[in-house]
C-alpha cells in the first residue's frame, strides 16, 4: 500500500504524462520516470526465491522488472513484483504507475 495520498499520486502521474497524447505515450512517460528514479539494483523475493532486480524495461505488456538469479533471468510485471522492506528509492513512481493503470 502506498504511503502517498491520492492527490500526491495524481500529481506524479500528471508530471509523467504532461505532454502525452494517448495511452501508449503515457505508458512511455511513466516508464521513463520509473527508469530514471528507481534505485536499481535491489534484492527482493519472487515466490520465495531471492532475486536481484537490475533494471526495468518497457514491453508491449507494460513495464517489467528484469529479475536475475545467477544466470537465470525473468521479466516480471512491475505491478506484480513483491517489493522489499524497506522499498528502494523511487518506488513512488511504481505507485503512480499503479494508480494510472487502475484508471484504464
Amino acid at each position: 500500500m502506498s504511503s502517498l495520498s491520492d492527490a500526491e499520486l495524481d500529481a506524479l502521474v500528471a508530471e509523467a504524462v504532461v505532454d502525452c497524447y494517448d495511452e501508449n505515450e503515457q505508458l512511455s512517460g511513466l516508464f521513463a520516470m520509473i527508469e530514471e528514479n528507481l534505485a536499481v539494483p535491489f534484492d527482493t523475493e519472487v515466490l520465495g526465491v531471492p532475486v536481484v532486480v537490475r533494471k526495468v524495461n518497457l514491453r508491449s505488456s507494460g513495464i517489467v522488472a528484469l529479475c536475475h538469479r545467477g544466470r537465470l533471468r525473468q521479466a516480471i510485471g512491475i505491478l506484480d513484483l513483491p517489493l522489499p522492506d524497506p522499498a528502494p528509492d523511487g518506488v513512488r513512481w511504481i505507485e503512480a504507475y499503479r494508480r494510472w493503470a487502475a484508471d484504464l
